[in-house]
């Protein structure tokens, strides 16, 4: 009995622990599955995998056809986030298939995609569920004859130097990548009808979609900027995806130099633009969370269950941007909120106090029904907020009209009149003869 209730004291103690560890208050992915071809890529695209191990995530290799692997278990999943590092699988093992990918994405988790020029059906299915579409002919890759990257394998300038950025510091950091970024591999577009997926590295005007061992017979398909060489996208329920069709940029090699630069790069940008946006991929920036929603009379500080037209109101919320370890403020000027009933009635920017707290100030409109307190708050890079609280606006009840309008005063005075004139008549047609 005493051990039992030793164990109980133990079990009990730790309850807080992985309380902590598992708190929903953390929003970045801890537990990664990579799904690989082969080990060996552990090895030579080691430096990328310790950047994400030094920040603290937990990565599980396994090969891409391995037939134990799953997703979930009794209904919940077993990871926060998927790497698919296997552009060659021809068919995932075990009960891994494109509908599980999409339904895990579906329910809020996050992916990376990384293809190269023998990218597979399966790969390329999963990324036009993306929203991304890779060049058709499956022998292509992105040449640029002008910005290539000086080295001992020339002739057919598939090693692109690209730094064409999406200008945006909450996707890639606010420190400038100086060295251009290594790309080998196969150019994607963007599907017209998606508004989610955006362009994070471009190819330079002067590139194109082609087989590099064969002379072009045709335009090809793919030309200039409208070559993307890495992509994102942010769904409506906030997870992210990233998509490349170069799986070599997440390698350790080093070092370049631009065609036509004397500069020569020590380093290239590849480890840092992928740390960067594997911060933002991972909800480690750019991820935003609202909290004490409230509303009130001015001058009160209770929440009424009921406004009445015309009243005096405040509305505010504290919104906050996870950094990676901890909540800081998030301060920015263009948060508004709306009154709404079937359309805005009330649009108000709210005002800060540049440290996370957001208020505004207005009058209920003079018309009664049930109306909605909205925030519907989405910006580039950024988790979208919508936030939403009913409530109902009453007309003025019997007793709480002024007795005396001022503006009925003539209404009043012409009745008054027509009454004394009443009377006068009265009096003289009853005692004149």
């Amino acid at each position: 009995m005493a051990k039992l209730l030793l164990y109980l004291t133990l079990a009990t103690s730790l309850i807080p622990l992985f309380s902590v560890a598992f708190s929903p208050e953390n929003p970045t992915d801890r537990r990664v599955l990579v799904l690989v071809d082969d080990f060996a890529i552990k090895s030579s695209h080691s430096l990328y995998f310790g950047s994400l191990t030094s920040r603290g995530f937990q990565l599980e290799f396994k090969l891409a056809d391995d037939p134990n692997i799953g997703l979930q278990r009794y209904g919940q999943y077993l990871y926060d986030a998927l790497v698919l590092f296997c552009p060659s699988v021809e068919r995932f093992g075990g009960s891994i298939d494109v509908a599980s990918i999409v339904d895990f994405v579906d329910s809020g988790h996050d992916l990376i995609v990384a293809a190269d020029s023998n990218a597979s059906d399966l790969i390329r299915e999963v990324a036009t569920e993306c929203g991304v579409d890779f060049d058709e002919d499956p022998a292509a890759m992105v040449i640029d004859h002008i910005n290539y990257a000086v080295s001992n394998f020339d002739g057919d300038h598939t090693l692109i130097a690209s730094d064409d950025f999406i200008k945006a510091d909450v996707i890639l950091g606010s420190k400038k990548i100086e060295a251009p970024v290594l790309f080998q591999g196969i150019g994607h577009s963007l599907n017209p009808a998606n508004s989610l997926v955006l362009k994070v590295l471009s190819a330079s005007s002067s590139a194109y979609s082609a087989n590099p061992k064969s002379k072009l017979s045709n335009p090809p398909s793919l030309t200039g900027s409208a070559i993307s060489l890495v992509s994102v996208v942010q769904a409506r329920n906030n997870a992210r995806i990233l998509i490349t069709g170069s799986l070599s940029m997440f390698s350790n090699r080093s070092g370049v130099q631009k065609a036509g630069s004397s500069i020569k790069h020590e380093k290239s940008g590849n480890e840092q633009f992928l740390t960067e946006i594997s911060k933002w991929v991972f909800h480690e920036r750019g991820h935003l969370k609202a909290v004490n929603v409230r509303h009130h009379k001015v001058g009160e500080s209770d929440e009424p269950a009921i406004y009445r037209i015309n009243d005096d109101l405040e509305y505010s919320v504290e919104i906050y941007e996870w950094s990676g370890t901890s909540w800081e403020p998030y301060v920015s000027d263009d948060v508004q909120v709306q009154f709404y009933m079937m359309s805005p009635y009330v649009l108000k920017t709210l005002s800060t106090d540049q440290k996370g707290h957001y208020s505004a100030e207005f009058k209920v409109p003079d018309v009664y029904g049930v109306f909605q307190f909205k925030v519907e708050y989405q910006r580039l890079g950024y988790t979208s907020l919508s936030l939403s609280k009913q409530i109902p606006v009453r007309p003025y009840r019997h007793n709480e009209y002024e007795r005396f309008l001022p503006a009925a005063y003539p209404y009043y005075g012409s009745a008054f009149s027509m009454m004394a004139g009443f009377f006068i008549f009265t009096i003289v047609h009853l005692y004149s003869k």
